[in-house]
Parts: C-alpha cells; sequence; structure tokens
C-alpha cells in the first residue's frame, strides 16, 4: 500500500481526521463534501456488518454501546476482503483489551461463539450416517471406532456457559445460565447451525473425536474430567444434528 493509499484508508475510517491531501471531485474541487458522504457510508455499512454478525453481543451491550463500539473496532480493524461476511474476525481479541468491558469478561467468548456460527454457516456440505447404522454396531466394534465429524461442526470450551447465555438471548424458553465453565457444541442439521451446551465432560470428548481418536480413548478423555459423563446424551446431540458423516473401523489383518 502507497503512502497515498494509507493515509486515505486511514482518513475513510476515522471521522476526525481531515480530508487526504490532494483530492478532488470531477471538476477540479476540492472533494471534502464528497469524502465525508463516504466515509460516512463506509461507517455504516462496516457497523451494520458487525451488527449482522453478532447480534447476541449486541443484544448483551446494547444498541448504542454497540455502534460506539463498532466505531473504534472499525478504525482500528480495517476490511481484509471484500466479502463482508469475513469481517470482524478481529472482535473477540478486540473485546479482551477493550476497557468498558472489562468487566464483562465473558464477551470475547460470546464474539468466538458468532463467529463460529458463521464458519459453520459456510461450511463444506456432507452427507450424515444414517442413525441406525451407527446404533447397529455392537459395543465393542463401536468403542474401537473413530467417528469422522461433520466440516460444518464447531467445539468452543470457554469458562464460562457461552452457549447458555447465546441461547438465553435466542430462545425465549433457554434456561437461565449458571456462572460455570461450558462447551458450546455448533452443528448444522440443516441450512442454519444449531449451537447446544455439551454436558459436562462433553467438550472433552467430542475434542477428543476432532482430534481422531477412537471412542473408547475419548470416552476416557471425558471420564478423566467428568467420572459421571453421559455418553448418551452427547452421541444425541451429535446424531441430530447431524454431525457424524462416517464411522472407521480398524481393519484387522
Amino acid at each position: 500500500m502507497t503512502v497515498r493509499q494509507h493515509d486515505f484508508t486511514t482518513a475513510l475510517l476515522n471521522p476526525a481526521a481531515p480530508v487526504p491531501h490532494g483530492l478532488t471531485g470531477p471538476a477540479g474541487r476540492p472533494a471534502g463534501k464528497r469524502f465525508n458522504v463516504y466515509r460516512n457510508n463506509v461507517a455504516v455499512s462496516l457497523t451494520e456488518a458487525l451488527k449482522t454478525a453478532f447480534p447476541v453481543l449486541r443484544a448483551l451491550v446494547g444498541d448504542a454501546f454497540f455502534e460506539a463500539m463498532a466505531g473504534v473496532f472499525l478504525r482500528d480493524n480495517p476490511p481484509e476482503s471484500p466479502l463482508m461476511m469475513h469481517y470482524g474476525a478481529q472482535m473477540p481479541g478486540f473485546l479482551a483489551g477493550f476497557a468498558p468491558v472489562r468487566h464483562l469478561a465473558y464477551l470475547p467468548d460470546i464474539a468466538r461463539l458468532e463467529l463460529a456460527l458463521r464458519e459453520s454457516y459456510h461450511a463444506k456440505d456432507a452427507t450424515p450416517v444414517a442413525p441406525e447404522v451407527l446404533l447397529a454396531l455392537p459395543p465393542d466394534r463401536l468403542m474401537q471406532a473413530r467417528l469422522r465429524l461433520a466440516p460444518a461442526l464447531r467445539l468452543l470450551q470457554a469458562p464460562f456457559p457461552v452457549a447458555s447465555i447465546w441461547l438465553a438471548h435466542r430462545q425465549a424458553d433457554a434456561p437461565k445460565p449458571a456462572m460455570r465453565p461450558e462447551a458450546a457444541l455448533i452443528t448444522r442439521p440443516g441450512f442454519d447451525p444449531v449451537v447446544s451446551a455439551l454436558p459436562p465432560g462433553g467438550g472433552a470428548f467430542v475434542a477428543g473425536l476432532l482430534s481422531g481418536q477412537p471412542l473408547a480413548p475419548a470416552l476416557a478423555m471425558a471420564e478423566a474430567e467428568t467420572p459421571d459423563f453421559d455418553l448418551t446424551e452427547t452421541l444425541g446431540l451429535l446424531i441430530s444434528g447431524q454431525a457424524i458423516i462416517a464411522i472407521e473401523e480398524k481393519v484387522l489383518l
């Protein structure tokens, strides 16, 4: 980027910055008014993109505060892609260092969850394994099998009840979150991603599957964290979320 391009971009995202030197309109006159209109339109467009990307984050802090915060964010984080669906990836790190929300320590994880939802929505399609195929496997074979998970699946383990907070702002009948660590599971059984709060130990179990562990070692990881881990509930969430796309059994020679 040349110096003039840098000056233009800096001024474009900062309403307090002067109009770049030498900028003129079609008639050769200074383009101050035209530039200010363009600058305002860009800021509005980026703010709207952030509102779309982070609806629960916006609900948590309120519309007025979110818009003011977006103005600060966009000055330091210009778009890196012409596709607005990718804008806002730096939001979790920004929130972690943004002093006015330091007392709301769960906000960066909410932003991570909403980014993961966007990633899930745009992930590749995959055909799920029919539930009866999985349930028909004898337990000893199932425990030694690897369950390959869908590209749209996302797992977020957080020190806060990130899924429960998100659900409380999206579902009228969602229970009140209990402030404790929680793992959020994102699946995409249809066109739109679904957020679920995993039971204790569920995050360790799904993380084991994602790392390529057979079911038995993944189960051991979950039980090491939560001795009374409920495998049925977590498998049920994976099945209902159409998240299991292959069962890979070890071939004995």
